[in-house]
């Protein structure tokens, strides 16, 4: 079980970036992400959620955190690089390796998903975020691989080499497979706190008003497939 402590803390920025008024809008729409994530932890835990269930969910988190990017400049620091300075728990990562073809993204996203009780999709998402599928990426404060594990992270799942591509995202599957628990199967919440980390994604009682986690968590959102239900 993931303790209380902060894993892969957020972009350190000036508040003096950001205007007061663009820190007001945030604050106000949060709450709209509160209830939405208060409205689906009342399911049931006991009954495992229908696949309508989750795409609806999937599309009112997306639109939440859409309502809270809507104010915000789209430019400078608010929204991320492109693969060629995949980010990596909360800063810009160096990766002086080439992808990962698809077959072998598929291969280690379908593999450990099915193993941690995950989507494959999911999963091949976060990745492309946090790393641009570069096996070498290392942030600015010290995250590592495909997944982009803290040492913190890595040390609790007792993966000892990190930048193995197998053992990486396994550890990475199982990191967020603990969020989605702590945090009710909410997939906004959790990936906030996989941006953030889990403290302060608790103090926040939602997705953190970090213009960097708020980007992070739509552009993952965006690119998860909407089924046919």
């Amino acid at each position: 079980m993931i303790g209380r402590c902060a894993i892969g803390a957020g972009h350190a920025f000036g508040r003096q970036s950001v205007s007061h008024e663009a820190y007001m809008k945030i604050a106000k729409v949060l709450a709209l992400v509160a209830c939405t994530a208060l409205a689906f932890a009342q399911i049931p835990a006991k009954r495992p959620l229908k696949p309508d269930d989750m795409q609806q969910a999937i599309a009112q988190q997306r639109l939440s955190i859409q309502r809270q990017l809507g104010g915000l400049p789209q430019h400078g620091f608010f929204v991320l690089p492109p693969l060629s300075g995949a980010r990596g728990s909360g800063s810009y990562a160096i990766a002086d390796c080439d992808p990962l073809s698809p077959r072998e993204v598929d291969s280690l996203t379908t593999q450990a998903a099915t193993s941690r009780g995950l989507d494959p999709d999911l999963l091949r998402a976060v990745m492309r975020q946090e790393s641009g599928f570069r096996p070498c990426a290392v942030s600015a404060r010290g995250a590592m691989g495909l997944m982009q594990l803290m040492p913190e992270t890595a040390a609790q799942f007792g993966i000892r080499r990190p930048f193995d591509p197998v053992l990486n995202v396994d550890g990475g599957a199982r990191f967020l497979k603990a969020l989605l628990t702590r945090y009710d199967g909410n997939l906004a919440r959790a990936l906030g706190a996989y941006n953030a980390g889990p403290a302060v994604a608790d103090s926040a009682e939602g997705v953190p008003a970090i213009p960097e986690t708020l980007d992070y968590v739509r552009q993952i959102l965006a690119r998860l497939p909407v089924r046919e239900q």
